[in-house]
């Protein structure tokens, strides 16, 4: 395809549109959307929204089941309907020299968005969108076929970040023990590697690299559900016990991760004692005093990386890393799903969110509100390299909950999208939004999305209201993969970086349903 009738194409779209800028002005979006039909998303007035890709939409290299960008061909298979692959985290990326595909001598263009899909057992994938491609037979590439047995061998796949030392795309397995990482180079056929012996395997999700390539990894492990009220047998059993830890992974050469390195996990002091996981005792760590001071609004407690792994000690088979930070005493979280390093911070700050218990049951319950059941926003200072303080940004209510991933617009704003899950939805007839955070004025957020349902998702929903028998897929809508970057492969304009975000692109992804992807626009 000739490049010069792409960019014809594209700019005709979105003659009419410009790249988003950082300015969020209250009051946004007033409410959130109800859990009733299959309302339309709401964004906040001067944006616009543009799909990018849907699940329908065809993958230009068909492998075993992965046919499409966001169903498997699993249909006659299934009881009810076809598997959804639940696009996830986006990575935007641009390559002057553009990259090459299945397809010998096609012009992919230079501008791509790359996603990891969940998928079924065994068939996670990764995709890339060719964003200056309007021909949908070359629109969506597949990253990771199918092996000989028809499996990628891959499970819940998640996260995704560049790494501009090893030019690598680095992707997460939220898998528990058989959890972990790989890596994909950008060469066609991608190589693929696994880090399970690098970094270790666990339940990971957010992942990306400060600007010394070291590698800073949120882990979404749940824990041991408890009861609400111990002292009354009858109360709900939905208060999760903390069980997910924060790693950094320090690297030997930051250009070839083979080479092994530290794996280290993030541990909290609190009046000089750490914070550490009880095996024996979750409803003690779900009510414990310690937890309560972490999660107090103006509070700063002291925070340091412990090593919990060393290659070079420890040698490189595969390891589980949440049962080594148990151990060496490292501190939970309730499930942390993505972070994001403040630009212009030297890479010395990172927001991270955990999403908190997702139940009514458990936020309604004062004791436990107090201790992150809606979700909490975090902010760690590693002020000399490996330790700092931890305080909260922002304490979840009924209103903001169950952040999930996170991204700044500026120095000064954050994103963070919401997962509320099916459960929650339903029992407080609110779907999921994006929030603005000033980081300076953290206690007044603006609702910057509503997120609304679509046909398919209110589909799904009521399948599993009726309790379908062998239905396998999610119900509503969630909002993921909020993403904002100026596209830079290379450490010079890395995320984080002071003046990065130049000209930037945003994404976010309306997973379940109809698995649509959207670019976020200035204009109306």
């Amino acid at each position: 395809m000739r490049r010069g009738a792409v960019v014809l194409a594209v700019c005709a779209l979105g003659a009419a549109a410009a790249p988003a800028a950082a300015s969020i002005p209250p009051p946004g979006v007033p409410n959130a959307n109800h859990r009733v039909g299959h309302p339309a998303n709401k964004v906040a007035p001067g944006f616009t929204l543009v799909k990018i890709a849907q699940g329908s939409n065809p993958l230009e290299n068909p492998s075993g089941l992965l046919t499409r960008f966001g169903f498997l061909n699993d249909g006659s298979t299934q009881p009810v309907e076809a598997t959804k692959t639940e696009p996830d985290q986006n990575t935007y990326l641009i390559f002057g020299r553009g990259l090459h595909g299945p397809t010998r001598g096609f012009d992919y263009g230079t501008h791509f968005l790359f996603q990891a899909h969940e998928g079924g057992p065994d068939l996670g994938a990764v995709t890339r969108i060719n964003l200056d491609v309007t021909d949908p037979a070359h629109r969506i590439t597949l990253l990771t076929p199918v092996g000989s047995d028809g499996l990628t061998h891959l499970n819940d796949l998640d996260g995704t970040t560049w790494d501009p030392f090893t030019h690598t795309l680095l992707a997460t397995q939220e898998d528990g023990p058989d959890g972990g990482a790989i890596e994909l180079t950008m060469g066609w056929p991608p190589k693929r590697t696994s880090l399970d012996g690098i970094l270790g395997k666990g339940s990971y999700e957010g992942i990306h690299p400060d600007d010394h390539g070291n590698l800073v990894i949120a882990e979404d492990e749940g824990g041991t559900e408890v009861s609400v009220d111990p002292s009354d047998p009858s109360a709900p059993v939905v208060a999760k016990q903390p069980n997910s830890f924060m790693y950094r992974f320090v690297p030997r050469d930051p250009s070839d991760l083979s080479k092994g390195g530290k794996l280290q996990a993030l541990q909290v002091t609190i009046h000089g004692h750490a914070v550490r996981f009880h095996a024996g005792n979750p409803s003690g760590d779900v009510f414990s005093q310690n937890r309560l001071r972490l999660h107090t609004l103006g509070t700063s407690w002291p925070a340091r990386w412990i090593t919990i792994h060393n290659t070079a000690t420890n040698g490189t088979a595969a390891f589980d890393a949440n049962a080594l930070a148990k151990a060496a005493g490292a501190t939970p979280f309730e499930r942390p799903e993505n972070f994001q390093f403040r630009p212009g911070s030297s890479f010395k700050t990172f927001v991270f969110a955990a999403t908190g218990d997702t139940n009514a049951d458990s936020g309604d319950v004062p004791a436990l509100a107090k201790r992150g059941a809606w979700g909490t926003l975090f902010t760690v200072n590693i002020t000399n390299g490996t330790s700092g303080h931890i305080s909260i940004l922002a304490l979840g209510d009924a209103e903001h909950s169950s952040f999930d991933n996170v991204a700044f617009a500026d120095r000064n704003t954050l994103l963070a999208g919401e997962d509320r899950g099916d459960g929650l939805h339903a029992q407080l007839n609110r779907l999921d939004s994006i929030w603005a955070y000033d980081m300076t004025d953290p206690a007044s957020p603006v609702r910057f999305l509503a997120l609304g349902r679509d046909t398919q998702s209110e589909a799904d929903a009521a399948l599993l209201d009726a309790g379908t028998a062998g239905y396998q897929n999610e119900g509503d809508n969630e909002v993921t993969g909020v993403h904002v970057s100026s596209g830079s492969q290379f450490v010079a304009g890395m995320q984080g970086r002071s003046g990065a975000l130049a000209n930037p692109r945003w994404f976010f992804t309306q997973q379940h349903g109809k698995n649509i992807v959207w670019e976020i626009l200035a204009g109306s």
